[in-house]
């Protein structure tokens, strides 16, 4: 007896239904980004690992999903290598590609590879999945989908500002309650060599990054384990109370760290984009969160990260400014900024706070009943008007009982039937049963477009 089949830890089929609302989602979002004037672009799945690795961090090295070499992957190792057991020695002889792990080193790689192309600043937007090999729990999977957008060849802050307006427009879109939390990596660099760790950024940023799940004395514990002296932890603590509006935590971090060149200058940073935020409306709350430290070693200045103020799911978008990523693939001095939403955790949001809109549950909007050979040239002739209006509409393809049909297109939450019997044909009618309240409307033929503007087609928007 043959096993059921089943799909990987960490990946998920998607039914019509979801799809549906994940397609609603990537819409979303993607008309939000060409609202500010971004261009859509796409990267392979796979991207040699020397593009790969070293640029997450010694953790994320650990999670790229590594693809063994074609054909005898291997004939460059010997029975030494195999016998030693010396795993990433034998995995670089036998793998020289990778799932990306991202889509922002990819595109610092773009932009080198196409350097000859683009115009800067250049504004480009993408939505693809990215694949990790992290142990799957709620919230965290092995295959995702990200949605990108990134700025690069600008080193203004408008362009972090503008960020901060898409997130809150994205978020405003989909009704979902969030605080964004800002930071800045230079002012992380001052307060490690404040605390005299400048050499262990590394070590402090992974800890910081981890202080909301498993808070203070966890975070201190990690830092000790990584050979912090008690002193330079005892330091860091007046950072990690602090405590206050966005405009009192700058001005305490102004003078803790009044001898640091790289952190006043990312005060500064902060209090100009402060400035902007102060100057617009938002609907999100915007806060000012020293332990965010964005554990990706590439960021530079600013680091934003997003979570729902309603379910405890973890971050929903997050990003950060990167001063010279594309310089490690030959292209100094290019920085860039961008933001990167997880459209999975956001359906996970959306669904649990029931903020889907049933409406758009279904791709047709409106079903015309079958009523056999008779009916089936009229029942074409509105099915060509409803798509000439742009109406998802179709034709039941079975001249099945009524019964049948009505529940079909009850399943597929299709909102509007039409019925042209021969009593509608004899009379150039239709009927139009409205799903959710069973009220039916009896029309003329000609009024369908009217019908369609005011109700079908406003109810879509």
């Amino acid at each position: 007896m043959s096993s059921k089949p089943s799909i990987p830890k960490g990946t998920r089929d998607f039914s019509t239904g979801e799809m549906l609302k994940r397609e609603y989602i990537f819409e979303s979002i993607k008309n939000i980004f060409r609202l500010y004037g971004y261009q859509p672009i796409e990267t392979p799945a796979i991207e040699n690992l020397t593009t790969l690795l070293g640029k997450y961090g010694e953790e994320g090295d650990k999670l790229l999903f590594r693809i063994l070499n074609s054909g005898d992957f291997l004939s460059a190792v010997d029975d030494k290598d195999l016998t030693n057991r010396e795993l990433g020695k034998l995995s670089s002889m036998i793998c020289e590609k990778g799932l990306r792990y991202d889509l922002t080193v990819p595109f610092a790689r773009y932009v080198v590879q196409h350097r000859d192309e683009i115009v800067f600043p250049f504004k480009r937007y993408q939505i693809q999945p990215v694949w990790r090999a992290d142990r799957p729990q709620k919230g965290r999977y092995r295959e995702f989908f990200q949605c990108d957008v990134d700025v690069i060849g600008s080193d203004s802050l408008l362009n972090e500002y503008e960020l901060l307006r898409i997130i809150d427009d994205v978020f405003r879109k989909f009704r979902i309650s969030t605080v964004i939390k800002i930071n800045n990596r230079k002012v992380l660099a001052g307060i490690a060599s404040y605390i005299g760790g400048s050499d262990r950024i590394i070590d402090i940023t992974v800890a910081l990054d981890k202080f909301d799940k498993i808070g203070a004395e966890n975070v201190n514990s990690e830092l000790r384990s990584k050979g912090l002296s008690d002193n330079s932890i005892s330091g860091l603590q007046p950072f990690l109370q602090l405590t206050g509006n966005f405009s009192e935590k700058l001005n305490v971090l102004s003078e803790l760290l009044s001898g640091s060149a790289v952190g006043l200058k990312g005060i500064e940073e902060l209090k100009t984009l402060f400035e902007l935020i102060q100057g617009s409306l938002f609907n999100s709350r915007i806060e000012l969160d020293l332990t965010l430290a964005r554990g990706l070693n590439y960021y530079t200045g600013a680091i934003i990260e997003v979570k729902s103020s309603d379910v405890g799911i973890g971050s929903i978008c997050g990003g950060g400014r990167y001063d010279n990523l594309t310089g490690v693939f030959g292209m100094e001095g290019v920085s860039g900024v961008g933001i990167s939403f997880g459209a999975d955790r956001i359906y996970d949001v959306l669904n649990q706070l029931n903020l889907f809109d049933e409406s758009k549950a279904s791709s047709t909007q409106v079903m015309i009943v079958n009523f056999g050979d008779n009916e089936t040239l009229y029942a074409l002739k509105i099915l060509d008007l409803l798509h000439g209006l742009n109406i998802r509409s179709e034709l039941y393809p079975d001249s099945a009982k009524l019964k049948k049909q009505i529940s079909y297109a009850d399943s597929k939450k299709i909102p509007y039937v039409i019925i042209a019997g021969e009593d509608e044909i004899t009379n150039d009618n239709l009927t139009i049963k409205i799903m959710s309240t069973g009220e039916q409307k009896k029309l003329k033929l000609k009024e369908l477009p009217s019908f369609v503007e005011n109700e079908i087609g406003r109810k879509n928007e």
